[in-house]
C-alpha cells in the first residue's frame, strides 16, 4: 500500500492542524495505523495508532489529551487532529501502516510498520 500525508505547516504555539494520511487500498480498514515524527537533530518518536477498524488507540504520554487519532474507512484516511501545539511539536510527521495486528504494548515500535508515507512537515512557532 502507498502512503499519501498532506496537512503540514506552519502554525503558532497553541494553534491547531489536522495531518491526513490517504492510503492506497481500499481494504485500508483492515490495517493499524500510526503517527511517528522525528523533531530536527533527532530520532523518530511513537505519537499515535490505532488498530485496525478503529478496535483501540494508543498515544505517547506527551501528546495525550492534546493529538487525537481517527480514521474515515470509507475515505481510506487516517488523521491526526493536532491541539495546543507547542513549538517541541515541530518535526516531520510520517503516517505508517501494518496489515498484521499489532499487540498494545507494541504499537509505539516503528519496527512493526511495514508501509510508510511521505513525511509532512509540521513547525509551530513561539
Amino acid at each position: 500500500v502507498q502512503l499519501q500525508a498532506s496537512g503540514g505547516g506552519l502554525v503558532q504555539a497553541g494553534g491547531s492542524l489536522r495531518l491526513s494520511c490517504v492510503a492506497s487500498e481500499s481494504t485500508f480498514s483492515s490495517y493499524t495505523v500510526a503517527w511517528f515524527r522525528q523533531p530536527p537533530g533527532k530520532e523518530r518518536e511513537f505519537v499515535a495508532a490505532m488498530k485496525a477498524r478503529g478496535f483501540g488507540t494508543s498515544y505517547a504520554e506527551a501528546m495525550r489529551g492534546r493529538f487525537t487519532i481517527s480514521r474515515d474507512n470509507a475515505k481510506n484516511t487516517v488523521f491526526l487532529q493536532m491541539n495546543s501545539l507547542k513549538p517541541e511539536d515541530t518535526a516531520v510527521y510520517y503516517c505508517a501502516a501494518s496489515r498484521r495486528g499489532i499487540i498494545t504494548s507494541e504499537l509505539r515500535r516503528g519496527n512493526n510498520y511495514e508501509f510508510w508515507g511521505q513525511g509532512t512537515e509540521v513547525t509551530v512557532s513561539s
